[in-house]
């Protein structure tokens, strides 16, 4: 299973999640163009991966939800990088408030970031893939699209429209080598946790949940996308993978 050599582009690529997997795929000898709204974030992921990325670390500031402006500044980069082999669509937005507090504008501003920022990663790095015929494309969904989570509905509605993605791209670009999977993250331990009020509670309500009885790490999530964006599963596609230490199982 390998991913040396590869071109993989990573939206939310500075994050909790984001900055261990990025340095994840540095190490195994990838190319990373890691894309982040939080320049700080981006110039803290830069500094990690001091020593680790040998020229392979590329950084974009991009606000998603300016499409037009994310469209122009990733087709720039792509095309200086000879082209994407892996996308990653992980940058997200979860408000969480009560359904009839939400006007339908805060509803699109989730789906423009949450989806159709995607759409355009995707549509970037496409022709490229279709012309090398082999891509890899994984959509970061969330376990919440299963149910059980109140206050999230624009967040779970933009999680269930990637699922959804997975599925159509999957059938339509696979005769041109291209595979397209999702990964359903469990409650993994970030910042957004730090903010409960009863850390301790929270730690004992998701082991009471997962099957397995330990908290998830990053590494768990950046093992699992260096799979699906390897040859070894170059015969999964349409799939969603739960990481999630067997919370959710359908």
């Amino acid at each position: 299973m390998s991913i040396q050599g590869k071109t993989i582009l990573y939206t939310g690529a500075a994050g909790g999640l984001g900055l261990p997997a990025t340095l994840h795929f540095l190490r195994a000898g990838a190319t990373v163009l890691a894309v982040d709204h939080d320049a700080a974030k981006l110039s803290a992921l830069t500094d990690a991966a001091a020593g680790i990325d040998a020229g392979r670390l590329v950084t974009l500031a991009a606000d998603l939800s300016d499409l037009d402006g994310f469209r122009s500044l990733l087709s720039g980069q792509a095309a200086a990088l000879g082209g994407l082999d892996v996308v990653i669509n992980n940058a997200a937005i979860y408000p969480a408030k009560p359904f009839d507090d939400y006007s339908i504008e805060e509803h699109q501003a989730v789906q423009r970031v949450n989806v159709d920022a995607g759409i355009v990663a995707v549509q970037v790095a496409l022709p490229g893939m279709r012309g090398r015929g082999w891509g890899r494309i994984i959509n970061i969904a969330s376990i919440t699209f299963y149910g059980g989570w109140a206050n999230l509905s624009p967040y779970v509605a933009s999680k269930g429209a990637l699922v959804g993605l997975t599925r159509a791209w999957a059938r339509e670009f696979g005769p041109h080598g291209i595979t397209v999977n999702a990964i359903s993250p469990g409650a993994f331990p970030t910042d957004a946790e730090k903010i409960h009020p009863d850390p301790e509670g929270y730690t004992r309500f998701v082991l009471d949940h997962q099957a397995v009885k330990r908290r998830g790490h990053p590494g768990d999530i950046a093992e699992a996308l260096a799979f699906l964006a390897s040859d070894a599963a170059g015969f999964i596609s349409g799939q969603v993978l739960n990481v999630d230490g067997g919370w959710v199982m359908h």
